[in-house]
C-alpha cells in the first residue's frame, strides 16, 4: 500500500505548478496554503534545495462532510499535493487521504476519504504533459 499518488511530467516547474492548480480546481479543490520549501530552507538555514512546493488542497464540500463525521479530523486537513523538480522533469504527487484516515476508527470517514482520494488522483492524472 502506498500513501501517495504520483506523476512525472515534462515542462518547466512554474508551468507544471500552474497546471496542477488548474487540475485541482476541476475536481473542486482550492489551494488554501502554499509552502515554498526551497525559499524557506534558503531563508531559515541557508541551504540550497530544488524547487519544491507543498500545496494544501481542500475541497470545501468534502472537508465539511468529513468534519461532520469526525470533529477532530481537521488535524489531517488539508490534503497535501507536492510539486518538485526531479532532474529535467517535474514530479507531482498527492497524499492518499485514506492512508492517513485509517488511523481513525470510523468506517464512514474512511469511505469518504477514499472518495476524496479518487478526486485527487483524477486531478493528478489529468495534468497535461
Amino acid at each position: 500500500m502506498t500513501y501517495f499518488h504520483a506523476r512525472t511530467l515534462t515542462g518547466g516547474f512554474d508551468e507544471v505548478l500552474e497546471r496542477t492548480r488548474a487540475a485541482l480546481q476541476t475536481q473542486g479543490f482550492g489551494v488554501l496554503t502554499e509552502i515554498d520549501v526551497q525559499a524557506t530552507l534558503k531563508a531559515k538555514i541557508g541551504e540550497d534545495f530544488r524547487p519544491y512546493r507543498i500545496l494544501g488542497a481542500c475541497n470545501p464540500v468534502m472537508a465539511h462532510e468529513a468534519l461532520k463525521m469526525e470533529p477532530h479530523v481537521g488535524v489531517m486537513l488539508p490534503c497535501n499535493v507536492v510539486v518538485q523538480q526531479a532532474g529535467a522533469d517535474v514530479e507531482v504527487f498527492a497524499v492518499d487521504p485514506a492512508a492517513s484516515m485509517r488511523a481513525i476508527e470510523n468506517p464512514e470517514l474512511l469511505a469518504h476519504a477514499e472518495q476524496v482520494g479518487v478526486r485527487l488522483r483524477a486531478a493528478i492524472d489529468a495534468i497535461q504533459d
